[in-house]
């Protein structure tokens, strides 16, 4: 088909940074959306790795089914739990029980960077966070792309990382500064796997650096020191500024990131402020990363994220 001849865009797609980051006009998420831009959004979406809407005023069900027609949803959080009446969707809060200990931790660049449950086997395809309750300013969120920051790397640690994988573990074994509950949910499940540092994208094929720095433990093969040392050169360089994008929030945004592609970031800015601020988040079931060689993760502990159907029943058997 030429160029003359192809279907014009039926969404308006303007990006907000070189390497990641577009919000997308018209399009209605409170109904379902047309074959077309259903299409058009989900290739936006790989292109530039995240999404925005903004002025999208949906409830929980219209989240859902806004997400369903890009994935099936998992349950809300495998580990730490989700709405009495909508599986599908985590509440995220801003005293919720995963930033409990945020001031026993040791901070640095990369503090609070993560990919979205990459301690499972099968961490989600993406995620779809929306706003409802927004400060006036501060509570930003920020994104990277993991593609832009490995094809920035030298050719020599290219050719190095290609063939590394490394430990991602939700929590920290042993650890004393969570509540009983928060260490209770994460023993009930456990989550470890082992991801390649360098993924190859199921869809659009890119090399992807996953070094998730909130879950990414270690580096196998390596020494505790050569693998410290290597993970803090790799968190370093996929925070730099230029493979990053800012996101002021409006109540009724919503963004869709590729999960597999990305790494984001909540700073603390909120919590030096008396203001409230609540997101609900649907993530969309994944499947196992593949590495340059093509072997797949492997799990250490822990079983796959299912459908929030499947997890439902998993979780009834049980008790």
């Amino acid at each position: 088909m030429s160029l003359s001849q192809q279907t014009p865009r039926s969404i308006e797609i303007v990006p907000l940074t070189l390497h990641i980051g577009a919000e997308i006009r018209g399009v209605d998420l409170t109904k379902p959306l047309p074959q077309q831009q259903v299409k058009e959004v989900r290739d936006a979406f790989l292109k530039w790795k995240v999404v925005f809407f903004r002025n999208q005023h949906l409830d929980h069900a219209q989240h859902v089914a806004m997400a369903r027609q890009f994935g099936e949803p998992t349950i809300g959080h495998a580990v730490l739990g989700h709405l009495d009446d909508y599986p599908e969707i985590y509440s995220v809060a801003k005293n919720r029980l995963a930033n409990e200990n945020r001031k026993a931790q040791m901070v640095t660049p990369w503090t609070g960077w993560h990919a979205d449950i990459t301690a499972a086997v099968n961490p989600p395809m993406a995620s779809i966070l929306r706003g409802v309750t927004i400060p006036p300013y501060g509570g930003d969120t920020f994104w990277t792309n993991l593609n832009a920051a490995y094809m920035a790397l030298s050719p020599t640690m290219r050719a190095f990382v290609d063939g590394l994988r490394g430990i991602h573990q939700f929590g920290n074994r042993g650890e004393t500064n969570h509540s009983d509950e928060y260490n209770d949910r994460v023993k009930r499940r456990a989550l470890e796997s082992e991801h390649p540092i360098v993924t190859v994208h199921a869809e659009t094929g890119e090399r992807i650096l996953y070094v998730s720095p909130s879950f990414l433990k270690s580096i196998v093969g390596l020494t505790p020191r050569e693998s410290q040392k290597i993970l803090e050169i790799l968190w370093e360089h996929i925070t730099r500024p230029e493979y990053t994008v800012r996101f002021k929030w409006n109540e009724g945004d919503i963004a869709f990131w590729d999960n597999r592609s990305t790494v984001h970031l909540a700073p603390t800015d909120i919590f030096e402020s008396d203001f409230e601020r609540q997101l609900y988040r649907v993530t969309l079931v994944g499947k196992p990363l593949v590495g340059v060689d093509g072997q797949p993760s492997r799990s250490i502990e822990g079983v796959p994220i299912l459908s929030a159907a499947e997890e439902l029943k998993m979780l009834a058997a049980a008790e």
